[in-house]
């Protein structure tokens, strides 16, 4: 069975962000038998979730996956989990981001590509729909999440992470900031995460 990590990035981000990068040579290093997918997400909601749909049903129907979001990719990789039941690991994930990115209506530059894109009130509305849900009985049976804050993100309020997915598998770090300070180090933690679960093929268009 193939397996597959697939690493969200947050809004304005990139694949080349320090935590994608960090993540992508630490899995190379000591799993260089499992594909890494970061790919360049697009500036709207629903381009972006299309753009991740797709990655996971182009591969190998016996591939199995893992998610890994920060951010606005920690939502992102919240709906896909719930939708396919994959095990996932949040990394300060936002949890009402079309009510934070209100503030951010209008014209935005990504820094990384520099390209120049408009926020949307649609895409609050994008936002709102795929609104995850708290994990399901099943997903917190199988401690299929693994959600990690840092209590002095400046960007979004941890306890509200904390509070939808209590009954999952958390680590809350006192200090910090949205970028989590010292990621690098919890990833030997991700990856036996990972090795615990019992994952799941990728499902058909059909299933």
């Amino acid at each position: 069975m193939q397996k597959n990590i697939l690493y969200i990035h947050g809004f304005n981000s990139s694949p080349l962000s320090i935590k994608a990068e960090q993540t992508r040579q630490y899995f190379l290093k000591h799993f260089p038998q499992i594909n890494f997918y970061c790919p360049q997400l697009a500036s709207n909601p629903t381009g972006a979730i299309n753009q991740l749909e797709q990655i996971i049903k182009s591969s190998q129907t016996d591939s199995s996956w893992y998610l890994i979001g920060s951010s606005l990719g920690g939502y992102f990789a919240s709906y896909l989990s719930e939708k396919y039941n994959f095990p996932c690991v949040l990394i300060n994930p936002a949890i009402k981001p079309f009510e934070l990115l209100k503030d951010y209506l209008g014209e935005q530059v990504n820094p990384y590509t520099e390209e120049v894109y408009q926020v949307t009130r649609e895409h609050m509305i994008e936002l709102k729909v795929i609104e995850p849900k708290p994990p399901s009985f099943e997903m917190q049976q199988k401690n299929n999440y693994l959600v990690m804050v840092q209590t002095d993100d400046e960007v979004l309020n941890y306890q509200q992470a904390v509070e939808k997915y209590q009954h999952c598998r958390l680590v809350v770090e006192q200090g910090g900031d949205h970028s989590f300070v010292d990621f690098e180090q919890h990833l030997p933690v991700i990856a036996d995460f990972f090795s615990s679960t019992v994952v799941n093929t990728v499902k058909t268009p059909n299933q």
